[in-house]
């Protein structure tokens, strides 16, 4: 089991790039597929981007080319650098885990993440 703690977020403004960071507690973090989620006020919690035990990356349509997720083994920790955010982007955002591999063809939604962070607010004003 691994449990996640998320940090980085806050109040940015229309443009401005933020850095969330989740660090995660637990053994042989390097075997975990990792994922972040976000959730706004009134609607479903949606996939952001996701990376694998190898490092492959998978992203939402509607962050790629403005968020890069990324892990550091060493550190037990898994990173979302955010660009050009949008007031849209306003959200909690949730890190995520699970052990069997993430690949291209499985649905990246967040029933497949068993363990979750308690999740960091991001506020994009306009």
């Amino acid at each position: 089991q691994v449990q996640l703690v998320e940090s980085g977020g806050g109040l940015v403004q229309a443009g401005d790039p933020l850095r969330l960071s989740c660090a995660a507690f637990g053994r042989t973090f390097s075997r975990y597929g990792l994922g972040w989620f976000r959730q706004a006020p009134g609607k479903e919690r949606e996939f952001v981007p996701a990376i694998s035990t190898f490092g492959i990356t998978y992203y939402a349509d509607s962050v790629k080319g403005r968020f890069t997720i990324s892990r550091d083994n060493a550190k037990s920790t898994v990173y979302l650098q955010m660009n050009s955010l949008k007031p849209e982007d306003t959200a909690v955002f949730s890190c995520a885990a699970r052990l069997p591999p993430i690949s291209a063809a499985m649905d990246m939604s967040s029933r497949q993440f068993p363990y979750w962070g308690q999740g960091t607010q991001v506020t994009v004003s306009s």
